[in-house]
């Protein structure tokens, strides 16, 4: 797989009623724990009266990880629901919490799942959802002589220049989609006078 899809910014909340009970959806991009935590602490700051906060998140391209959380709801009855959408909408690096307002009619088990879900669905709908493509960096260094070769390889190839450092000893750092990486890695060191180096 070359592609992923994850969201390109935060959403705006979304409000979903079920018996007289306010659950609102927010999705948020992510890459790590630590904002995790800092955008659940801010949603519990902003809203005061909230009963719960529950979320799901799927980190990774390769190989995912995920976390389910009810906080406080019965079993199963937040957090997975909210992990299947996260799993239907196919989107990684991605969080979506939603916050109960608890309105004084007890859903049950089932009416929670069904909630937590529907309110999950609408925040991600309501989404910006992207595809981005994988990509793996190369360094090349060479002689200021030898630029018209690269340029032509970069054009020819469509690989993107992250960064130059142009003097008598030039290094350029390229992007390449990862399917073509390998292909791409023997043509260039194919001119001898190019010097490669592979990045991690």
């Amino acid at each position: 797989m070359d592609t992923y899809k994850t969201i390109s910014k935060p959403s705006e909340p979304i409000l979903f009623k079920e018996r007289k009970s306010k659950f609102y959806g927010y999705c948020f991009p992510v890459s790590d724990e630590e904002t995790i935590k800092e955008h659940i602490e801010a949603l519990k700051k902003e809203y005061p009266s909230a009963n719960h906060v529950c979320y799901a998140w799927q980190m990774g391209i390769e190989t995912k990880s995920y976390r389910a959380n009810d906080d406080g709801e019965p079993n199963n009855s937040a957090g997975m629901p909210i992990y299947g959408q996260l799993q239907s909408f196919d989107v990684t690096n991605t969080l979506v919490a939603v916050v109960r307002v608890f309105g004084g009619t007890k859903l049950g088990v089932g009416g929670l799942i069904s909630a937590y879900k529907e309110a999950a669905k609408l925040a991600l709908e309501n989404s910006k959802i992207i595809t981005k493509v994988l990509q793996q960096r190369v360094t090349v260094i060479f002689e200021y002589s030898e630029m018209d070769i690269v340029m032509r390889l970069v054009k020819k190839h469509q690989l993107h220049i992250i960064s130059q450092d142009l003097h008598l000893k030039c290094k350029m750092i390229l992007s390449v989609n990862k399917s073509d990486f390998k292909k791409t890695l023997k043509l260039l060191k194919a001119h001898h006078k190019l010097e490669i180096k592979q990045n991690e």
